[in-house]
C-alpha cells in the first residue's frame, strides 16, 4: 500500500519514532518534537506497536470493516441477470429497488454497461474457391470528379471545390482465389454500364487463362437488371447475390475498395481526375504483379495463377 505523498512518517519514521521511546527511553513527547509530528500522533504508533509488535506500524485499508449500505451478492445477481435479459437501466432500478446509479456502477463492474457486449460477435466464417475463376466478386465505388486538388490536399473547402464536376464510378473485381483484381470507371452504375464492365473483365482474366465460372454482386439496381442477367446467360456465368444489408458477404470486394482508396485514389495530389483514372492501370498493375498480400503469404496475387513461365514473362512485359 502506497504512504500518503504529504505523510511525515513513513513505515522506517514510525519505527525510529517507537525505538526512541522504547529503547532510548525518550518521553513521547520528546520523540514526536524530534520527529516533527503530534504527540497525540506518537501514542498512537506506540500503542500499535505494543498491541501488534513491528507489523503494526504498516498502512492500513481506509476501507470501513461493515458498510450497512453495501448490496448483496443475490442483489448484484438479480441485476446481472436482468441485464443479460436485455432489460434498461430504469427498468433494473425500479425492479430492485435501488438507485440508477448503483444499477450503472454494477453493470459497469460486470462489463455489462452496453447492450452490444450481450450479444457477442459471430465467429468470422472465412472462405475460398478452389480454383481461379470459380467466383467472382464485383462492386461500384463513386467517386467525385474535380477540376483542381481538393480540400484533401489543400486543406480549404472552399478554394478546392470543383462545381458540377459528376462523379466517376468506379467498376471493380476480384477473383477469390486468387484476389488478381480489375477495375475501369464508367460514366454512370446503370445495368449497360455494368454488363459492360463485366464483359470487360471476362476479357481481362481470359487473358490470363482464368475462365469466370460465377459472379457475386450486391442488391444493386444495375446487377438486378434485365441487361445484366441477358449478359451472365449469354457468357454462362451464374449470377449469385449477397443477402440484403450483409455487406460482409461480399467482402473480397469491399477490402479491395478500401485499398484502392488508400493506394490509388487519394494516395497522392492529382490535378484533376482524369489524371487520377490515367493512373489507375498502373495501380492495378502494382496490387497484381508485385503487391504482398497478407491473406497469400505476403505474396503478390498473380503467384496464385500458376501460369508458366513464358505467359509469366509475356504478360508482364
Amino acid at each position: 500500500m502506497n504512504t500518503h505523498k504529504n505523510a511525515r512518517l513513513t513505515v522506517h519514521g514510525r519505527a525510529l519514532l517507537v525505538r526512541r521511546i522504547v529503547e532510548h527511553g525518550l518521553r513521547p513527547v520528546e520523540a514526536a518534537q524530534a520527529a516533527g509530528v503530534s504527540t497525540r500522533t506518537a501514542y498512537k504508533w506506540l500503542r500499535r506497536y505494543q498491541e501488534e509488535g513491528w507489523p503494526g506500524l504498516h498502512e492500513r485499508s481506509s476501507r470501513p470493516r461493515h458498510c450497512p449500505h453495501r448490496l448483496s451478492e443475490a442483489t448484484r445477481a438479480r441485476i446481472v441477470a436482468l441485464r443479460r435479459a436485455r432489460r434498461i437501466y430504469r427498468e433494473i432500478s425500479i425492479a430492485v429497488e435501488v438507485p440508477v446509479a448503483t444499477v450503472a456502477r454494477v453493470l459497469q463492474r460486470a462489463g455489462l454497461n452496453r447492450l452490444s457486449t450481450l450479444d457477442p460477435a459471430p465467429p468470422v466464417t472465412r472462405y475460398e474457391h478452389d480454383a481461379p475463376g470459380d467466383l467472382l466478386h464485383l462492386d461500384i465505388k463513386k467517386l467525385g470528379r474535380f477540376q483542381r486538388p481538393g480540400h484533401r490536399v489543400t486543406g480549404d473547402r472552399q478554394a478546392g471545390r470543383s462545381y458540377r464536376a459528376g462523379w466517376d464510378y468506379v467498376h471493380i473485381a476480384i477473383d477469390d482465389h486468387s484476389r488478381v483484381s480489375w477495375a475501369t470507371i464508367k460514366p454512370d452504375e446503370t445495368g449497360a454500364s455494368a454488363w459492360r464492365a463485366l464483359m470487360a473483365a471476362v476479357r481481362y482474366y481470359r487473358g490470363l487463362s482464368v475462365s469466370i465460372r460465377r459472379v457475386l454482386t450486391d442488391n444493386g439496381a444495375c446487377y438486378r437488371s434485365r441487361v445484366f442477367a441477358k449478359a451472365c446467360r449469354r457468357l454462362g456465368i451464374q449470377h449469385r447475390r449477397t443477402h440484403a444489408y450483409r455487406p460482409r458477404t461480399n467482402g473480397k470486394a469491399e477490402r479491395l475498395i478500401q485499398s484502392a482508396l488508400r493506394e490509388w485514389a487519394y494516395a497522392r495530389s492529382y490535378a484533376h481526375s482524369d489524371q487520377r483514372a490515367a493512373h489507375l492501370p498502373y495501380w492495378l498493375h502494382h496490387y497484381n504483379w508485385h503487391r504482398p498480400h497478407a491473406s497469400l503469404n505476403y505474396q503478390p496475387p498473380v503467384t496464385r495463377l500458376r501460369l508458366p513461365v513464358n505467359n509469366l514473362l509475356g504478360l508482364h512485359s
